[in-house]
């Protein structure tokens, strides 16, 4: 089996089972979530701990996925990271994931992936970054700091079947020198893994992340939030064309039962409250 991407330090360093909770073994207690988690960045792996311990680098947010079942004891939790790009007039770049991807197909999401082997987790992100949307940042025109942990499981309810992979995405928000018309101007969406982006600011990005699993609506939605944001489409061609896409699209929660409706996915959200906090600070 390949070497341990996700690892609990309980006096030595373990890995964990697909089929285990990584928030039941750090001992969270009952509740949604999210809670703090002491982590260790190292190259190409994550080390989480309850506790404080000698080369943790962050006390993060972690939110678990939801409940087991009856899953293969013969793999390990595997690692992803996504880049939250915030431009310098604070708006932040989300992506419309394919539809012939078989994991999380229509689905907005911040540029991500998985952590390559021996690879450092931001430098992973980057190149994650540079894959799906042509960015490169400039040495110096950016810094970085880790946002959270998600646990993810895909199907993301049971009802939908049982999980056939299980994540631990770590999400770094990378704030950009340049704004968003610069940025822009570089993007060059690989048609593979990215139909359609957009930047999002933080009134919409607010309602989006208010909206919850197993809720109709928001909790606050504000009086002024716009009908529609503008988002950009490529084309079979290979060009690219405006879109306006309804506010409501990205408000949709989980369904009960599978389909790959349009939607942000539930990870995302969670990443866009943690920004949100960042930029009030």
């Amino acid at each position: 089996m390949a070497a341990a991407r996700v690892l609990l330090l309980s006096g030595r360093p373990e890995s964990v089972s697909f089929a285990q909770s990584v928030c039941g073994l750090l001992g969270a207690g009952p509740g949604l979530g999210p809670w703090p988690t002491y982590c260790g960045l190292k190259r190409g792996q994550l080390v989480l701990s309850h506790r404080p311990f000698p080369g943790a680098s962050a006390r993060l947010p972690l939110q678990p996925r939801a409940p087991g079942a009856e899953l293969p004891t013969n793999r390990g939790v595997d690692l992803a990271v996504a880049v939250v790009l915030q431009s310098s007039d604070q708006t932040v770049l989300l992506t419309r994931r394919t539809c012939a991807l078989n994991v999380s197909p229509n689905l907005w999401v911040p540029p991500g992936g998985h952590v390559e082997p021996d690879e450092e987790l931001l430098d992973g992100g980057l190149r994650e970054l540079w894959e799906e949307s042509g960015l490169q940042l400039p040495q110096g025109q950016f810094f970085w700091v880790p946002l959270g942990l998600w646990e993810s499981a895909y199907p993301p309810r049971l009802s939908w079947g049982l999980p056939k992979y299980h994540h631990i995405i770590l999400y770094l928000l990378v704030i950009s020198q340049e704004s968003q018309q610069q940025l822009q101007a570089r993007i060059q969406p690989n048609p593979r893994e990215v139909n359609a982006l957009m930047w999002l600011g933080p009134d919409v990005a607010a309602a989006v992340a208010a909206t919850e699993d197993g809720t109709e609506t928001p909790r606050h939605l504000p009086q002024d939030l716009p009908p529609s944001v503008l988002a950009v489409e490529l084309e079979e061609n290979g060009g690219a064309r405006p879109l306006v896409l309804p506010t409501s699209t990205l408000l949709r929660t989980t369904p009960a039962t599978a389909d790959s409706k349009e939607r942000v996915s539930t990870g995302t959200k969670f990443a866009l409250r943690l920004w949100l906090q960042h930029l009030g600070r």
